[in-house]
């Protein structure tokens, strides 16, 4: 799950993080303006936008129809203060999916982006299924056939990331980008990708899973399924 928050209140902004990367092990990315979430957006694709409408150098207001109309699969969320009702209204109306009011419960927060997430990109399932795999996002349980596997951290967020876009070529700096964020830009090498894959590979074919994932050879790979 990849998940952009703008939020300008630093400590909040943290709390957030910490609660999302640390227990619920998302791949989050924080923008504390408007100028840094509208780059972000334009250069990578989001599960779930968390906009907190007062910007200090504008209004999320403006983030919210950009991105609903370049990435319709993005879930978006305002945060916002109790007394911004009319904002709330208007960020709706131009395609935000759901709001909190500040301040509440980080556990509300996470359901709230699991119940995004399932409506918007698993047709309403809690279970997303590719013939024998099936995967449940909340408890990042992975089974093949019925039977649980074991995935590291990085080989699962390659595995949800095939499966929500399969039958498309995906380029390997997409997928780094799905695993570190906007950290990519700063690695040496992207070999670590492909060790990922073929680690997740082996335990899929070990489970008596199909082999799904094609090299395209020159730009990435492809979740293949019939």
């Amino acid at each position: 799950m990849r998940v952009l928050l703008v939020e300008d209140e630093t400590d909040l902004a943290q709390s957030i993080l910490d609660y999302l990367k640390n227990t619920q092990k998302f791949n989050c990315d924080v923008a504390y303006n408007l100028e840094k979430a509208t780059e972000l957006c334009v250069l990578y694709e989001y599960d779930c936008l968390i906009i907190d409408i007062g910007l200090p150098d504008g209004n999320g207001l403006d983030l919210i129809k950009s991105s609903k109309a370049n990435h319709s699969k993005t879930g978006i969320i305002i945060i916002s203060a109790r007394d911004a009702i009319e904002d709330r209204i208007k960020g709706l109306n131009l395609g935000a999916d759901d709001y909190l009011v500040k301040p509440f419960h980080l556990s509300e927060l996470n359901a709230r982006i699991y119940s995004l997430v399932r409506r918007l990109r698993f047709d309403g399932n809690s279970v997303f299924v590719v013939n024998e795999i099936s995967i449940d996002p909340q408890s990042r349980e992975v089974k093949i056939n019925g039977k649980a596997i074991e995935l590291t951290k990085s080989e699962y967020d390659i595995l949800y990331y095939f499966m929500s876009n399969k039958n498309q070529v995906i380029s390997k700096t997409s997928l780094a980008e799905s695993l570190v964020g906007e950290y990519v830009d700063i690695l040496n090498s992207l070999d670590f990708v492909y060790l990922h894959i073929k680690n997740l590979r082996k335990k899929l074919t070990a489970a008596g899973c199909t082999d799904y994932i094609k090299t395209v050879y020159g730009v990435g790979y492809k979740f293949q399924v019939e």
